[in-house]
């Protein structure tokens, strides 16, 4: 089996066992290195704890209670334990033979040459190889009364050499047991990401729609996952709308085409002499020739905007001015068709926007009501002034959208199921170059509608003061 040192699974692999020798090691070290050391400290640590409690006994003046004390002490701690008073012994009682009589010696020197309360030492028998913990100490402020305790510190090389047997077991089952989870582990890490990985390859050859799946309980991948297939998805609906647009504009080229090679056709074979012909001939070439300008024109301004290469250049501009210049040729639509476009909006209400751009949102958004306004062909524009947000609606009466249509009425050629009652021509891209325009002045929009009742499109911009030329003029 050939490892990638580099993958997630071998490195969490090792990375498990690396530790699991660490605890290891130091426990080693602990146990065997420090044993000898460690044990003596506490062993005098213990000795001191006796001595207070019988210097606390003694100094309570209780004789009897202060003999008992020591002799329970000596037994539970397995010290030897003696109490001079001014060189005599009055513990133990049986002064017939004293043992440890050397070393009680030397802790008398030590403790007289010292000049401190209490002094310990270990001595080694260099007979034995052993050592004993000598301890003397006054029991009264004159110093007159001395206690000697004598513990014997018995050899640990046995218990290290229990304590090392045990570590090597001990080691070798947990190293054992690391090796087993750490394994598991890894390969449950690496299997769903491994499983990811495959997926992704085949979404980087072009396969949209892959679905990705994150077997197992880890939270990022999961994550990793879901994002992934919404990659996976709106890649897919990227390359079905490329697809529809090319469709579309081959299509919507084609006919104007079509229609400008017929005519001309026919102006050369046929109306070429004749005035009147020959100039409705024209008049239809010129005809589909704006419409494929305007074609032409939307779909480069919205690939601009897309692509982030459109720029907007914000400045503070009276909305009112702008809705009056476009609504103005509406008013041929009134007299001629009985449209009514009615404007609500205060006399001079300023906003921050590209000003140009904003004429383009109104523009689209203004035909696209009067294609869909309904039998009645009322069109209502409303502006309201909100604190610092400027909100500007459009309205029809028209046969409205169907909720489940309403998420894509953003989208590029999107048509709507209801019928309309004026027929315009138009490149499909009138909604989707709002979207755009709005996006890239974060405004918010939206569109409610109800079908029968009609739509509203709504977006909203940031409140601005007059600029200051204009309040020089």
């Amino acid at each position: 089996m050939r490892f990638n040192f580099r993958s997630i699974k071998f490195r969490v692999w090792m990375s498990f066992l690396l530790y699991a020798g660490i605890i290891m090691a130091v426990m080693w070290f602990l146990q065997v290195f420090f044993l000898n050391n460690y044990y003596e400290d506490m062993k005098i640590k213990e000795t001191e704890n006796t001595a207070t409690q019988i210097a606390s006994q003694y100094k309570s003046g209780d004789d009897q209670g202060f003999i008992k004390k020591v002799r329970e002490l000596s037994n539970d701690d397995d010290m030897y334990i003696r109490v001079d008073e001014n060189g005599v012994t009055v513990y133990p009682s049986d002064v017939s033979e004293l043992p440890y009589t050397n070393y009680i010696a030397t802790a008398r020197t030590l403790l007289l040459q010292s000049g401190y309360k209490s002094v310990s030492k270990s001595i080694k028998n260099k007979t034995t190889s052993r050592s004993t913990l000598v301890y003397a100490t006054y029991l009264d402020k004159n110093q007159t009364t001395i206690m000697y305790m004598i513990s014997p510190l018995y050899p640990v090389s046995s218990t290290k050499k229990i304590i090392r047997n045990q570590l090597v077991y001990i080691m070798i089952i947990s190293l054992a047991l690391a090796f087993i989870l750490s394994f598991y582990i890894s390969s449950k890490i690496s299997r769903p990401i491994t499983d990811i990985t495959k997926s992704a390859r085949r979404l980087a050859d072009g396969q949209y729609g892959t679905t990705f799946h994150a077997e197992g309980q880890y939270t990022e991948i999961q994550n990793l996952a879901d994002t992934l297939n919404k990659t996976s998805y709106e890649l897919e609906k990227a390359s079905m709308l490329q697809k529809d647009l090319m469709a579309n504009v081959s299509h919507d080229l084609r006919t104007p085409l079509t229609m400008i090679k017929s005519y001309a056709e026919m102006i050369r074979d046929l109306s070429g002499d004749n005035p009147e012909k020959r100039e409705k001939h024209l008049q239809v070439i010129i005809e589909e020739s704006d419409r494929l300008n305007v074609l032409v024109t939307d779909v480069l301004e919205l690939s601009r905007m897309q692509a982030g290469t459109s720029q907007i250049r914000i400045a503070s501009f009276n909305i009112k001015d702008t809705l009056d210049q476009l609504v103005n040729p509406y008013h041929v639509l009134e007299m001629q068709e009985g449209y009514k476009i009615q404007l609500t909006c205060p006399a001079e209400q300023y906003v921050l926007g590209d000003e140009d751009k904003i004429k383009q949102v109104i523009s689209n958004l203004l035909t696209n009501a009067v294609k869909y306004c309904g039998q009645d062909k009322s069109v209502f524009i409303n502006v309201k002034h909100w604190g610092k947000i400027v909100h500007v609606e459009v309205i029809d009466h028209g046969m409205g959208i169907k909720p489940e249509e309403l998420p894509y009425v953003w989208e590029r050629y999107y048509k709507s199921s209801s019928h309309h009652v004026r027929t315009t021509t138009g490149s499909g891209l009138g909604l989707s170059i709002v979207k755009e325009i709005l996006q890239l002045h974060k405004a918010k929009f939206g569109v409610e509608s109800k079908v029968g009742k009609g739509t509203t499109f709504w977006f909203e911009l940031e409140a601005a003061d007059k600029p200051a030329e204009e309040e020089k003029a």
